[in-house]
C-alpha cells in the first residue's frame, strides 16, 4: 500500500514558521541588547547558517515521509516555500515593529550608522549625506521587506536546488 503524497507547500509551512520565528528571536535579542544600534552583525551569521540547514532538513524530512523518494521539483518547492514563508513571517513582525512597537528605531539606527561613518573618517560628510537618501529608501519597512522576501526566495531556491541535487532519489 502506497503512502499518500503530502503537498510540498503544506509540508514547508511548519519549517517556514520555525525559521521565521528564529529570525524574529535573533532580531529581538539584538534590539533588546542594543546590538542593532551598535551595528553588531554576528548574531545574523547564526541565521545565515540556520537558513540553509533548515531548508536541507525540511527536504530530508519530506524525503523520509515519501518512502525515501524525492524529485528535484519537490525539493525546490519545499525549499522555496520554506524560505518565502519564513520571510513573510518576519515581514509581519518587521512591519509591526516599525509602525507599532518602535517607529523611531529605524531613524536611530541610521543616525548611529552615519555617526560611525563620520568617526571612521573613511567617507566625507558630503558622501555620507548623499548615501543617506539611498539608505532611507532601503530602510523603508515596505521596501526592505520586499527586498528581504526576494532575497529569501533567491537563496531558498539556490539552497533547495543544492539539497535537491544531493538528496534526489526518484522511483525506478
Amino acid at each position: 500500500m502506497e503512502s499518500e503524497k503530502i503537498s510540498a507547500g503544506k509540508f514547508s509551512r511548519n519549517y517556514g514558521l520555525i525559521l521565521g520565528l528564529i529570525l524574529i528571536v535573533l532580531t529581538v535579542l539584538m534590539y533588546v541588547t542594543g546590538m542593532q544600534l551598535e551595528g553588531t552583525q554576528w548574531p545574523m551569521y547564526i541565521y545565515y547558517a540556520i537558513f540553509p540547514l533548515t531548508i536541507f532538513y525540511a527536504i530530508n524530512q519530506y524525503k523520509k515521509t515519501q518512502g525515501n523518494l524525492l524529485s528535484l521539483s519537490d525539493a525546490i518547492k519545499i525549499g522555496l516555500a520554506t524560505a518565502v514563508i519564513s520571510a513573510l513571517v518576519f515581514t509581519v513582525y518587521n512591519l509591526l515593529f516599525n509602525y507599532v512597537i518602535d517607529p523611531e528605531f529605524t531613524q536611530q539606527v541610521m543616525k548611529a550608522e552615519m555617526d560611525r561613518q563620520l568617526e571612521s573618517g573613511a567617507l566625507t560628510e558630503e558622501m555620507i549625506e548623499k548615501s543617506a537618501s539611498v539608505r532611507e529608501v532601503l530602510t523603508n519597512p515596505f521596501v526592505g521587506s520586499a527586498i528581504f522576501i526576494a532575497f529569501s526566495a533567491i537563496f531558498g531556491l539556490i539552497y533547495s536546488l543544492i539539497g535537491g541535487l544531493i538528496m534526489k532519489r526518484e522511483q525506478q
